[in-house]
Formats: C-alpha cells, sequence, structure tokens
C-alpha cells in the first residue's frame, strides 16, 4: 500500500504497510541511516526524530500516523552540521561512541525550542528518556549549555 509522508520538507510515495514503524521506513525504504534503532519499545530515544515539531520516538509510531505531518531526521536538521546544536556537539565533543547521539541531538533542540536557556534540572527531566550507555550526560548537558549560548535552536 502506498503511504505518503512528508520527510525533512520532501514529500515521499513509499509502498509499505501502514502499520510500518516510521523508523524502518526512514531507514529501510527512504534510506535515511541517521535515525537508529536502539532498543524498539521508545525506552532507548536512539530512533527520536521530529513529528509537527514534537520529539518523537519513530519505533513506536507508524507510517500511517506521520501522514499530513511533518517529519525531521538528523539529516533534515541542516544540510552541513551547522545547526547550533550540531556544532556544540563537535566543539565539546560530546559523543564517544556516538550511536545514541542523533536520538540526543534530536531531544536537545527541541528542548532548547521550548526552553532557550534550560536550567540542569530542565535539561536532566527533558533527556530523561534518552540512554547512553557510554554514560556522557555530563557531555550531554554541557552541549546542551553550549547550543543554548549559539542560539537559533
Amino acid at each position: 500500500m502506498a503511504v505518503s509522508i512528508n520527510v525533512n520538507g520532501k514529500v515521499h510515495d513509499v509502498e509499505v504497510e501502514p502499520e510500518t514503524p516510521l523508523l524502518w521506513v526512514l531507514r529501510d525504504t527512504i534510506g535515511l541511516t541517521g535515525t537508529k534503532y536502539g532498543c524498539g519499545i521508545a525506552q532507548c530515544g536512539a530512533c527520536t526524530v521530529h513529528v509537527d515539531g514534537q520529539p518523537t520516538k519513530s519505533c513506536n509510531v507508524n507510517a500511517a500516523s506521520v501522514v499530513g505531518k511533518k517529519v525531521i531526521t538528523i539529516e533534515g536538521l541542516s544540510p552541513d552540521s551547522s545547526h547550533p546544536v550540531q556544532k556544540a556537539w563537535l566543539e565539546l565533543t560530546v559523543p564517544q561512541c556516538g550511536y545514541c547521539q542523533s536520538g540526543q541531538i534530536m531531544s536537545a533542540v527541541a528542548l532548547l525550542r521550548r526552553s532557550p536557556n534550560p536550567s540542569d534540572r530542565e535539561i536532566d527531566a527533558a533527556m530523561a528518556d534518552n540512554i547512553c550507555r557510554c554514560g556522557t550526560y555530563q557531555q550531554i548537558r554541557e552541549g546542551i549549555h553550549a547550543a543554548a549560548k549559539l542560539g537559533n535552536a
């Protein structure tokens, strides 16, 4: 069945079952592999994308549920990694292994849109659903503070 979804500003007509998780549509059908598979049960945050501006775990929503909505993946955040959060991540060398970082970045961007200068408590609450197996939580917090100083999240 054909499903039409808007990803990173481009409409994709994809032949998938409507209940196919968005994660697999993004990775396997459209070819955007920046969004990662972590747990498959919406607990780790590695698959976080934005759906109509809201951080959403793409493993837990199906393709049909995003029809008529705007999906932004890590690839759609900026064409050249110039988004303030991406710049801060690079400048501070936030990731260790990097696997969870696209989800971390997408959650951080959503936080900074809601709260342009978040406290540590706000950061911890907003990022609580994003697991980093390497334990770089302090660097992630520092990256969010640095991105807030850069502005335009």
